[in-house]
Protein backbone atom coordinates (compact mmCIF):
# COMPACT_ATOMS: atom_id res chain seq x y z
CA UNK A 1 0.00 0.00 0.00
CA UNK A 2 1.23 3.04 -0.92
CA UNK A 3 1.99 5.34 2.28
CA UNK A 4 -0.01 8.86 2.85
CA UNK A 5 1.66 11.76 1.53
CA UNK A 6 2.69 13.97 4.83
CA UNK A 7 0.69 17.16 4.72
CA UNK A 8 1.32 20.97 5.96
CA UNK A 9 -1.83 19.83 8.56
CA UNK A 10 0.13 17.33 9.87
CA UNK A 11 2.98 18.92 10.83
CA UNK A 12 0.78 21.77 12.29
CA UNK A 13 -0.85 19.38 14.47
CA UNK A 14 2.20 17.27 15.51
CA UNK A 15 3.64 20.90 16.50
CA UNK A 16 0.81 22.03 18.47
CA UNK A 17 -0.10 25.10 16.00
CA UNK A 18 -2.20 25.84 13.27
CA UNK A 19 -1.93 25.36 9.59
CA UNK A 20 -1.35 28.92 8.67
CA UNK A 21 1.18 29.31 11.41
CA UNK A 22 3.02 26.03 9.77
CA UNK A 23 2.81 27.59 6.75
CA UNK A 24 4.40 31.03 7.68
CA UNK A 25 7.45 29.20 9.29
CA UNK A 26 8.55 26.41 6.44
CA UNK A 27 8.00 29.43 3.96
CA UNK A 28 10.64 31.38 5.76
CA UNK A 29 8.25 34.35 6.37
CA UNK A 30 10.20 36.80 8.35
CA UNK A 31 7.43 38.32 9.99
CA UNK A 32 5.35 35.53 11.69
CA UNK A 33 5.67 37.00 15.17
CA UNK A 34 5.95 33.67 16.46
CA UNK A 35 8.09 32.58 19.03
CA UNK A 36 11.50 30.97 18.58
CA UNK A 37 9.88 27.81 20.32
CA UNK A 38 7.08 27.79 17.77
CA UNK A 39 9.75 27.85 15.01
CA UNK A 40 11.28 24.91 16.39
CA UNK A 41 8.61 22.88 17.00
CA UNK A 42 7.50 23.09 13.33
CA UNK A 43 10.92 22.58 12.03
CA UNK A 44 11.13 19.66 14.56
CA UNK A 45 7.73 18.23 13.83
CA UNK A 46 8.71 18.74 9.73
CA UNK A 47 11.76 16.87 10.13
CA UNK A 48 10.34 14.03 12.00
CA UNK A 49 7.57 13.05 10.08
CA UNK A 50 9.68 13.77 6.80
CA UNK A 51 7.54 16.51 5.46
CA UNK A 52 8.15 17.84 1.08
CA UNK A 53 6.16 21.02 0.76
CA UNK A 54 3.87 20.11 -2.42
CA UNK A 55 5.21 21.94 -5.40
CA UNK A 56 1.96 21.57 -7.31
CA UNK A 57 -0.04 23.55 -4.35
CA UNK A 58 2.87 26.15 -4.05
CA UNK A 59 2.93 26.78 -8.08
CA UNK A 60 -0.73 27.43 -7.76
CA UNK A 61 -0.54 30.04 -4.71
CA UNK A 62 2.98 32.27 -5.96
CA UNK A 63 2.27 30.99 -9.50
CA UNK A 64 6.12 30.08 -9.96
CA UNK A 65 6.54 26.01 -10.28
CA UNK A 66 10.63 26.48 -9.24
CA UNK A 67 11.01 24.63 -12.61
CA UNK A 68 12.65 25.64 -15.73
CA UNK A 69 13.16 23.85 -19.02
CA UNK A 70 16.58 23.58 -20.91
CA UNK A 71 15.36 22.47 -24.52
CA UNK A 72 18.41 21.94 -26.99
CA UNK A 73 19.15 20.11 -30.38
CA UNK A 74 21.96 17.40 -29.05
CA UNK A 75 23.26 18.81 -26.11
CA UNK A 76 22.36 16.05 -24.18
CA UNK A 77 22.81 13.29 -26.37
CA UNK A 78 26.75 14.18 -27.58
CA UNK A 79 29.84 15.12 -25.67
CA UNK A 80 30.98 18.20 -27.41
CA UNK A 81 28.51 20.17 -25.38
CA UNK A 82 27.59 18.84 -21.98
CA UNK A 83 29.21 21.38 -20.27
CA UNK A 84 26.53 23.43 -21.28
CA UNK A 85 24.38 20.75 -19.61
CA UNK A 86 26.18 20.51 -16.47
CA UNK A 87 26.66 24.55 -15.52
CA UNK A 88 22.91 25.19 -16.02
CA UNK A 89 22.41 21.98 -13.62
CA UNK A 90 24.77 23.49 -11.15
CA UNK A 91 22.78 26.84 -10.97
CA UNK A 92 19.85 25.67 -11.32
CA UNK A 93 20.38 23.23 -8.02
CA UNK A 94 22.00 26.22 -6.40
CA UNK A 95 18.63 28.51 -7.09
CA UNK A 96 16.70 25.56 -5.81
CA UNK A 97 15.37 24.67 -8.95
CA UNK A 98 14.67 21.78 -10.86
CA UNK A 99 15.63 21.48 -14.67
CA UNK A 100 13.90 19.57 -17.26
CA UNK A 101 16.15 18.33 -20.21
CA UNK A 102 14.28 18.40 -23.50
CA UNK A 103 15.97 17.25 -26.58
CA UNK A 104 14.86 17.31 -30.00
CA UNK A 105 17.31 16.29 -32.80
CA UNK A 106 16.81 19.78 -34.04
CA UNK A 107 13.85 19.06 -35.92
CA UNK A 108 10.92 21.47 -35.55
CA UNK A 109 8.37 19.20 -35.03
CA UNK A 110 10.24 17.84 -31.55
CA UNK A 111 10.73 21.56 -31.12
CA UNK A 112 7.39 22.48 -30.78
CA UNK A 113 6.64 19.93 -28.78
CA UNK A 114 9.35 20.53 -26.19
CA UNK A 115 7.76 24.01 -25.87
CA UNK A 116 4.39 22.59 -25.40
CA UNK A 117 5.34 20.15 -22.76
CA UNK A 118 7.40 22.76 -21.21
CA UNK A 119 4.33 25.21 -20.84
CA UNK A 120 2.09 22.72 -19.76
CA UNK A 121 4.65 22.06 -16.88
CA UNK A 122 4.25 25.59 -16.11
CA UNK A 123 7.96 26.39 -16.19
CA UNK A 124 9.06 29.22 -14.74
CA UNK A 125 11.02 30.02 -18.18
CA UNK A 126 12.79 28.65 -21.11
CA UNK A 127 16.49 27.85 -22.16
CA UNK A 128 17.06 26.85 -25.65
CA UNK A 129 20.76 25.36 -25.95
CA UNK A 130 22.35 24.61 -29.61
CA UNK A 131 25.34 22.19 -30.06
CA UNK A 132 27.38 24.61 -31.83
CA UNK A 133 26.57 28.29 -32.08
CA UNK A 134 24.62 29.43 -34.29
CA UNK A 135 20.76 31.29 -34.90
CA UNK A 136 18.36 28.92 -33.16
CA UNK A 137 15.02 28.65 -34.52
CA UNK A 138 12.26 28.52 -32.23
CA UNK A 139 9.02 27.65 -32.62
CA UNK A 140 6.18 30.25 -33.26
CA UNK A 141 4.29 29.48 -30.29
CA UNK A 142 2.70 31.70 -27.71
CA UNK A 143 5.49 32.28 -24.85
CA UNK A 144 4.35 33.72 -21.37
CA UNK A 145 7.87 33.12 -19.51
CA UNK A 146 11.19 34.55 -19.93
CA UNK A 147 13.79 32.67 -22.54
CA UNK A 148 17.60 32.82 -22.93
CA UNK A 149 19.31 31.28 -25.74
CA UNK A 150 22.49 29.61 -24.93
CA UNK A 151 25.13 28.71 -27.38
CA UNK A 152 23.04 30.31 -29.99
CA UNK A 153 20.71 33.62 -30.68
CA UNK A 154 17.20 34.43 -32.28
CA UNK A 155 15.48 37.54 -33.45
CA UNK A 156 12.34 36.68 -31.08
CA UNK A 157 14.25 36.53 -28.18
CA UNK A 158 17.52 38.54 -27.50
CA UNK A 159 18.66 37.46 -23.94
CA UNK A 160 21.80 35.28 -24.85
CA UNK A 161 24.43 34.02 -23.71
CA UNK A 162 27.64 33.09 -26.04
CA UNK A 163 31.83 32.68 -26.01
CA UNK A 164 33.42 35.72 -26.79
CA UNK A 165 34.55 33.93 -29.69
CA UNK A 166 36.12 37.59 -31.08
CA UNK A 167 38.27 37.99 -27.93
CA UNK A 168 39.34 34.49 -28.59
CA UNK A 169 40.59 35.12 -31.73
CA UNK A 170 42.72 37.84 -31.10
CA UNK A 171 44.14 35.15 -27.85
CA UNK A 172 45.27 32.77 -30.33
CA UNK A 173 47.18 34.83 -32.15
CA UNK A 174 48.99 36.22 -29.29
CA UNK A 175 50.02 32.60 -28.79
CA UNK A 176 51.53 32.52 -32.14
CA UNK A 177 52.99 35.91 -31.72
CA UNK A 178 54.20 34.65 -28.34
CA UNK A 179 56.52 32.36 -29.81
CA UNK A 180 58.16 34.80 -32.07
CA UNK A 181 56.88 33.13 -35.60
CA UNK A 182 57.14 36.33 -37.91
CA UNK A 183 56.68 34.56 -41.35
CA UNK A 184 55.15 31.03 -43.12
CA UNK A 185 51.54 31.34 -41.05
CA UNK A 186 49.15 29.52 -42.02
CA UNK A 187 45.35 28.94 -41.43
CA UNK A 188 43.04 25.92 -41.50
CA UNK A 189 39.73 26.00 -42.26
CA UNK A 190 38.91 29.02 -43.82
CA UNK A 191 40.17 31.55 -47.03
CA UNK A 192 38.49 34.69 -47.26
CA UNK A 193 39.17 34.99 -51.04
CA UNK A 194 37.37 31.39 -51.61
CA UNK A 195 34.48 32.09 -49.15
CA UNK A 196 34.04 35.75 -49.70
CA UNK A 197 30.34 35.83 -49.76
CA UNK A 198 29.51 32.59 -47.58
CA UNK A 199 28.23 32.73 -44.53
CA UNK A 200 29.09 30.01 -41.90
CA UNK A 201 27.71 32.04 -38.43
CA UNK A 202 27.92 34.78 -36.42
CA UNK A 203 29.84 32.66 -33.81
CA UNK A 204 32.43 32.04 -36.55
CA UNK A 205 32.45 35.29 -38.33
CA UNK A 206 33.67 36.84 -34.75
CA UNK A 207 36.14 34.57 -34.27
CA UNK A 208 37.75 35.48 -37.65
CA UNK A 209 37.33 39.62 -37.19
CA UNK A 210 39.24 38.50 -33.75
CA UNK A 211 42.30 36.63 -35.09
CA UNK A 212 42.10 38.96 -38.50
CA UNK A 213 42.33 42.13 -36.36
CA UNK A 214 45.01 40.76 -33.80
CA UNK A 215 47.55 39.49 -36.93
CA UNK A 216 47.07 42.86 -37.72
CA UNK A 217 48.03 44.59 -34.56
CA UNK A 218 51.17 41.94 -34.77
CA UNK A 219 52.57 43.00 -37.48
CA UNK A 220 51.74 39.94 -39.10
CA UNK A 221 50.10 38.12 -42.27
CA UNK A 222 48.84 34.26 -43.45
CA UNK A 223 51.06 33.15 -45.84
CA UNK A 224 48.30 30.58 -46.96
CA UNK A 225 44.49 30.40 -46.14
CA UNK A 226 43.76 26.98 -46.62
CA UNK A 227 39.90 26.73 -47.08
CA UNK A 228 37.64 23.61 -45.99
CA UNK A 229 33.78 23.67 -45.37
CA UNK A 230 34.07 20.78 -43.05
CA UNK A 231 35.77 20.82 -39.89
CA UNK A 232 36.85 17.38 -39.24
CA UNK A 233 40.20 15.55 -39.10
CA UNK A 234 40.11 14.04 -42.78
CA UNK A 235 39.60 17.42 -44.28
CA UNK A 236 42.51 18.51 -41.94
CA UNK A 237 45.10 16.06 -43.07
CA UNK A 238 44.28 16.22 -46.73
CA UNK A 239 44.94 20.00 -46.95
CA UNK A 240 47.87 19.78 -44.78
CA UNK A 241 49.18 16.51 -46.91
CA UNK A 242 49.04 18.49 -50.01
CA UNK A 243 50.66 21.93 -48.65
CA UNK A 244 53.73 19.91 -47.37
CA UNK A 245 54.51 18.94 -50.71
CA UNK A 246 55.58 22.62 -51.76
CA UNK A 247 56.92 23.66 -48.47
CA UNK A 248 56.60 23.95 -44.37
CA UNK A 249 55.25 26.40 -42.34
CA UNK A 250 56.38 27.58 -39.51
CA UNK A 251 53.09 28.02 -37.72
CA UNK A 252 49.60 26.59 -38.31
CA UNK A 253 46.37 28.16 -36.80
CA UNK A 254 43.24 25.85 -36.73
CA UNK A 255 40.17 26.94 -36.68
CA UNK A 256 39.02 23.81 -34.45
CA UNK A 257 40.49 21.23 -32.52
CA UNK A 258 39.69 18.68 -34.71
CA UNK A 259 41.22 19.99 -38.14
CA UNK A 260 44.16 19.86 -35.96
CA UNK A 261 43.98 16.67 -34.87
CA UNK A 262 44.38 15.55 -38.78
CA UNK A 263 47.24 18.51 -39.27
CA UNK A 264 48.87 16.88 -36.61
CA UNK A 265 48.62 13.10 -38.62
CA UNK A 266 50.05 14.66 -41.57
CA UNK A 267 52.76 16.29 -40.11
CA UNK A 268 54.09 13.12 -38.53
CA UNK A 269 53.77 11.23 -41.30
CA UNK A 270 56.64 13.70 -43.08
CA UNK A 271 58.88 13.43 -39.72
CA UNK A 272 58.12 16.64 -38.59
CA UNK A 273 57.73 17.38 -34.92
CA UNK A 274 55.56 19.37 -33.16
CA UNK A 275 56.55 21.73 -32.02
CA UNK A 276 60.03 22.03 -33.00
CA UNK A 277 59.08 22.12 -36.12
CA UNK A 278 56.10 23.42 -36.66
CA UNK A 279 53.82 24.87 -33.84
CA UNK A 280 49.94 24.61 -33.57
CA UNK A 281 47.28 26.34 -31.73
CA UNK A 282 43.65 25.72 -31.99
CA UNK A 283 40.24 26.73 -30.94
CA UNK A 284 37.40 24.41 -29.01
CA UNK A 285 39.35 22.10 -26.33
CA UNK A 286 37.92 18.99 -28.13
CA UNK A 287 38.78 16.23 -25.02
CA UNK A 288 40.99 14.66 -27.47
CA UNK A 289 43.23 17.64 -27.81
CA UNK A 290 44.90 16.88 -24.23
CA UNK A 291 45.38 13.11 -25.77
CA UNK A 292 47.50 13.94 -28.11
CA UNK A 293 51.54 14.52 -27.82
CA UNK A 294 52.02 16.58 -27.45
CA UNK A 295 48.94 17.71 -26.09
CA UNK A 296 47.34 20.59 -28.20
CA UNK A 297 47.39 24.21 -27.21
CA UNK A 298 43.92 25.52 -27.59
CA UNK A 299 41.26 28.40 -26.93
CA UNK A 300 38.53 26.77 -25.08
CA UNK A 301 34.52 27.36 -25.22
CA UNK A 302 33.28 27.87 -21.48
CA UNK A 303 30.52 26.25 -21.89
CA UNK A 304 29.88 25.30 -18.03
CA UNK A 305 30.81 29.07 -17.52
CA UNK A 306 28.01 29.25 -20.51
CA UNK A 307 25.28 27.07 -18.47
CA UNK A 308 25.83 28.69 -15.13
CA UNK A 309 25.12 31.93 -16.46
CA UNK A 310 22.39 31.21 -18.77
CA UNK A 311 20.44 30.31 -15.95
CA UNK A 312 21.05 33.01 -13.87
CA UNK A 313 20.27 35.39 -16.33
CA UNK A 314 16.88 33.25 -16.68
CA UNK A 315 15.76 33.94 -13.14
CA UNK A 316 17.34 37.66 -12.74
CA UNK A 317 14.60 40.16 -13.40
CA UNK A 318 14.50 40.50 -16.63
CA UNK A 319 16.70 38.51 -19.33
CA UNK A 320 18.18 40.84 -21.92
CA UNK A 321 21.23 41.73 -24.15
CA UNK A 322 24.16 39.05 -24.78
CA UNK A 323 25.88 37.63 -22.12
CA UNK A 324 29.92 36.93 -23.42
CA UNK A 325 32.05 34.65 -21.66
CA UNK A 326 35.91 34.45 -21.83
CA UNK A 327 37.27 31.78 -23.59
CA UNK A 328 40.34 30.28 -21.77
CA UNK A 329 43.67 29.65 -23.26
CA UNK A 330 44.07 26.05 -22.49
CA UNK A 331 48.26 25.62 -22.59
CA UNK A 332 49.53 22.39 -23.68
CA UNK A 333 53.06 21.65 -25.71
CA UNK A 334 52.26 22.93 -28.99
CA UNK A 335 53.81 25.79 -29.24
CA UNK A 336 57.35 26.57 -29.50
CA UNK A 337 58.96 28.22 -26.60
CA UNK A 338 60.56 31.61 -27.58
Amino acid sequence: MQKKRVTLADVARLAGLSTAAASMILTGRPDTRLSADAHAKVHAAAASLGYRPNAAARALRTDKSRTIAFISDYVATTRFASGLIRGALAAAEQAKHVMLVLETGGEPAREIEAVEAALDRQVDGLIFAAMRAREVFVPDLAVNVPVVMLNGTSARFPASVLPDEYEGGRAAVRLLAGTGVRSDIVLLGHNAEEERGLFRSESISRRLSGIRDEMRAQGLAFDLELSTWNWEPAPGYDLVQAMLGHGKPQAILCLNDRLAFGAYQALSEVGLVIPRDVSLVSFDNDELASYLRPGLTTIGLPHEAMGRRAVEMLLGPHPAGEALIEMPAILRGSLKPR
